[in-house]
């Protein structure tokens, strides 16, 4: 060995090429703030482990840019629900959102703003077929006729509650009470043009003076006169009404007391409909406020086959489920929505989904949203099985209204002011809760119809 390399400490070579690399001015600088010495020490008792935190945390040896992580799709069908379904109401679940988002999501503020319904998405919505997936030729209903319903009804009101409304009444009150009520010949005339969207249907029930009540307090009479029926009274919040091709109108008779319905043709005299102004839900449906004046119906458009009340019940009864479905369809598409937001608004150099109190919000709508989307579809099953009874319907309107309420709300504070803007979506979907929370069946109504369920004591008075 010789002298030079004896005198050659091991790794010299290799410190003086690190000492090379260093900048002695910064070096300098850092000692001025830090212990430099207690740091390297520090730094030299530390594990493999503990250096490699250390330097992943100062970024030492990253020289390529990372990909930001990719985020998750937004998706209120946290436990897989629709992986249960069958292969066809899968289909129509996607074909109905494939439609809502093509033809009624670009156009929906406009109309909200307008106050008016896009009568030219009728003509898009042909060609899907929609009622042939829950009604038969004959007026009869599909054997999965309620869930298929719900799905529907789901993906519409994802995007726009008014778009299910407008088929909820077409397809659901107005079918179904010419399906339950009308003679062989009524349903031969109506049945097919209902199936094919070629003549649109309304359901006159709720009155200015009685909406819970009217099973009890109908004050639209009917009095029969020759071959003739003279109609009076008003009926409101009736939608479709001012442009459906007939009206469904329930009336009491003045001679027997007994409820019927008739098929009010538009432009029937004495028969006017007026639209409802300075809504703040539902803007898009168009409901008018009906008054009828001595309007001669005749006795071939009564609807033959209705039993008084119970007819109109078992109607009600058959649609009930799909207003608890709007609940969870809207507070499914404020969900979605505020799970986006939250993924890409900033502040503070972060997204605001990665702030624990965001997240709360987030995962308690969640709930919400699972927990109804699996009591709409255990309550759909059930009436397709014959086994659902009036409480189970308004137990779920109950709840799915409520929590639909909370929801959005939620979803609305995710976004802040920016929430209270129409073209985020919150908006849109925070007003019209507020309807479906208190129609068809108010949430005190409902509760009290299960509370004499569960206690078999009543306490309506």
């Amino acid at each position: 060995m010789t002298k030079s390399a004896e005198r050659t400490p091991p790794g010299s070579a290799d410190l003086t090429q690190l000492l090379s690399q260093l900048d002695l001015t910064k070096l300098g600088a850092l000692a001025g703030k830090v212990d430099l010495a207690g740091l390297l020490n520090a730094a030299a008792n530390m594990d493999e482990s503990q250096l490699k935190q250390l330097s992943k945390a100062l970024g030492v040896g990253q020289t390529k840019e990372r990909k930001p992580r990719e985020l998750p799709a937004p998706d209120g069908d946290f436990f897989g629900l629709m992986d249960t379904l069958t292969d066809e109401q899968r289909e129509v679940a996607g074909q109905v959102k494939a439609f809502m988002h093509a033809e009624v999501a670009p156009i929906m503020n406009e109309y909200w703003n307008r106050d008016e319904f896009p009568r030219q998405i009728i003509d898009a919505l042909r060609p899907l077929d929609l009622l042939r997936k829950v009604w038969n030729e004959d007026g009869t209903r599909k054997a999965d006729a309620t869930v298929m319903e719900g799905l529907i009804t789901l993906e519409a009101c994802k995007v726009d509650v008014s778009t299910a409304v407008f088929f909820g009444v077409h397809a659901g009150l107005a079918f179904a009470s010419v399906a339950l009520g009308g003679s062989a010949e009524q349903k031969a005339e109506w049945l097919p043009k209902m199936l094919d969207l070629k003549a649109i249907g309304a359901f006159g029930l709720t009155e200015p003076e009685g909406g819970s009540q009217v099973s009890q307090g109908m004050r639209t009479t009917c009095r029969r006169d020759g071959d003739a029926w003279v109609l009076n009274g008003q009926k409101k919040w009736i939608g479709n009404s001012t442009f459906s091709d007939f009206t469904v109108i329930w009336a009491r008779d003045e001679d027997s007391s007994e409820v019927r319905g008739f098929i009010v043709r538009a432009g029937t005299p004495g028969y006017a409909v007026e639209k409802i102004q300075g809504k703040i839900a539902l803007r898009i449906v168009e409901n008018g406020l009906i008054t009828l004046t001595d309007c001669r119906v005749p006795d071939s458009d009564r609807l033959q086959e209705v039993k008084g009340w119970r007819t109109t019940a078992d109607v009600l009864r058959l649609t009930r489920a799909g207003v608890a479905w709007q609940g969870v369809g809207c507070a499914m598409g404020a969900y979605e929505l505020a799970v986006k937001y939250a993924q890409d608004r900033k502040q503070f150099g972060k997204r605001i989904g990665e702030f624990q109190l965001i997240q709360n919000h987030l995962v308690h709508m969640l709930g919400n949203v699972t927990s109804m989307f699996t009591l709409c579809l255990r309550l759909s099953y059930m009436a397709d099985h014959g086994i659902m009874k009036d409480e189970h319907a308004a137990l779920a309107k109950v709840f799915t209204a409520a929590r639909c309420r909370e929801t959005v709300a939620f979803a609305r504070e995710t976004f802040g002011g920016n929430g209270i803007l129409l073209e985020n979506g919150v908006a849109k979907h925070f007003a019209d809760t507020e309807a479906i929370y208190s129609y068809e069946g108010t949430n005190e109504i409902n509760t009290l119809v299960v509370g004499r369920a569960v206690t078999g004591l009543s306490a309506f008075v």
